[in-house]
């Protein structure tokens, strides 16, 4: 995310690079393998969201609790987390969630092999498998560790790359539908970050969805508070509360005295299961 692990101008030029262009998708509602089983309802929030790279302080999540923004992003793991997270605990989890707050986790898990820079974690076609379901594995320890109940959403957070490399893009999928078919079988939601130039869009576009992430948490930094008009993709696709947009970055704004960086997100998707 912007700010988050890269610079803004560096994502803006990996942006640039893995394509601008937006291609219409097929009309496909997005579908998982999840077994038949007795699933925990899902606990949606509609309306705006704000992600920062170190969860705030209790006192600031208190003072920006006015009503402008009802969600709250935070980086619950992943090798590749830029930010550390003195905040974010399991008490703190339960103080935000009392305030009424709804989070969303998100894990920075391994990255593209075909991705610019350098990371702590990165996959190949022949470790994708592998590495999906031990970061699978490791999120939804990290999410319950901080009180995040089964049927909670998890976001995996994949940055910019070049989608039209076949190779991959074919180890970036792999790699997300080992991860998906970890959180599944632990009764968690699967969600995604991504790029509509690029990661989100390879998710989008896939013409085989099986395994992908139901929930789609797309970057398009129009400043366009909405999960509809600016939709890239079929309009069959990731509806019934499943999408949300990142419309704005690196947006320097005071709530309740306080002032904070941030980026903002419209959504309509799960959340954690917390309380």
């Amino acid at each position: 995310m912007a700010g988050h692990r890269q610079s803004k101008k560096r994502r803006y030029v990996t942006w640039a690079v893995a394509g601008a262009a937006v291609a219409a998708g097929a009309g496909i509602a997005a579908q998982t393998s999840m077994a038949a089983t007795a699933w925990p309802a899902q606990k949606t929030f509609t309306g705006r969201a704000f992600d920062t790279c170190t969860a705030p302080s209790r006192s600031t999540m208190k003072a920006w609790h006015t009503g402008f923004y009802g969600a709250a992003a935070v980086y619950v793991g992943g090798r590749n987390r830029g930010c550390a997270q003195p905040n974010l605990t399991s008490s703190w989890v339960t103080y935000v969630s009392g305030l009424g707050w709804k989070l969303v986790p998100i894990y920075v898990g391994a990255q593209p092999p075909c991705q610019s820079g350098s990371n702590p974690e990165k996959l190949t076609a022949s470790t994708a498998a592998s590495l999906g379901a031990t970061d699978a594995a490791d999120a939804v320890a990290k999410a319950a560790a901080l009180g995040m109940k089964a049927g909670s959403a998890i976001y995996l957070d994949m940055e910019a790359y070049d989608s039209t490399n076949t190779a991959c893009n074919n180890a970036v999928l792999a790699y997300v539908r080992a991860f998906d078919k970890g959180l599944h079988a632990k009764t968690d939601r699967a969600g995604y970050y991504g790029f509509t130039s690029s990661s989100a869009k390879a998710i989008a576009t896939a013409s085989d969805k099986t395994d992908l992430p139901g929930n789609l948490w797309y970057a398009l930094w129009d400043k366009e508070n909405t999960t509809t008009t600016d939709w890239p993709w079929g309009a069959g696709q990731f509806t019934d509360h499943s999408r949300a947009h990142q419309y704005m970055v690196n947006s320097k704004e005071a709530h309740g005295g306080v002032t904070l960086t941030v980026d903002r997100d419209a959504w309509d998707a799960p959340v954690a299961v917390t309380g």
